[in-house]
């Protein structure tokens, strides 16, 4: 099995408030908005409801992925929460940091050190990242539109800088 089907990661059906919460959140002041925000705000719904949920899914209908690599610089364990692409059996990352100057942490982390753990709900398994191949590149790109409308609006705002795109595969059995 790949990663997307060893998490049960698949994309909800969106409604219209899930709609019209992407909409907002894919503009310029939504974006920074979330940006400030939204980090600590998963991270309390997510403590408060044992981990079942995130704000981000409550009011995006999007499901959330938690991330865990080790610190380029500390080696100490470092949790974000992504939304991932659904790529075939697999699931690819973004590095869009909501279209912001700066390249996400979780990025630099993944590229110093590629093996990394990746949760969703009560399942949690151990990833190895690889950037996506340019064709790779060009797929991905063209799912994350479907997923999530401010994904084209992000890179056109990090135009500046090269937004990485990473696709997760199992770990096990690779020595990792």
């Amino acid at each position: 099995m790949g990663v997307a089907a060893d998490l049960s990661y698949a994309l909800p059906r969106a409604t219209a408030v899930h709609r019209a919460v992407r909409s907002v959140a894919a503009t310029r002041p939504g974006a920074a908005a979330l940006a400030r925000t939204l980090p600590t705000l998963d991270r309390t719904v997510a403590r408060l409801t044992r981990g079942r949920t995130t704000a981000c899914a409550l009011l995006s209908g999007l499901p959330v992925l938690v991330l865990t690599t080790t610190g380029r610089r500390t080696g100490a364990l470092r949790s974000t929460q992504l939304i991932g692409v659904p790529v075939g059996d697999t699931v690819a990352l973004l590095g869009t940091n909501f279209g912001q100057a700066a390249t996400p942490g979780w990025v630099l982390n993944l590229e110093s050190d590629p093996r990394a753990t990746v949760g969703h709900g009560p399942r949690t398994v151990a990833v190895r990242a690889r950037a996506a191949s340019p064709t790779e590149r060009g797929e991905v790109l063209a799912l994350a539109e479907q997923v999530y409308v401010g994904y084209p609006r992000y890179f056109t705002r990090a135009r500046h800088r090269r937004v990485r795109i990473f696709l997760l595969e199992n770990a096990t059995g690779d020595g990792a």
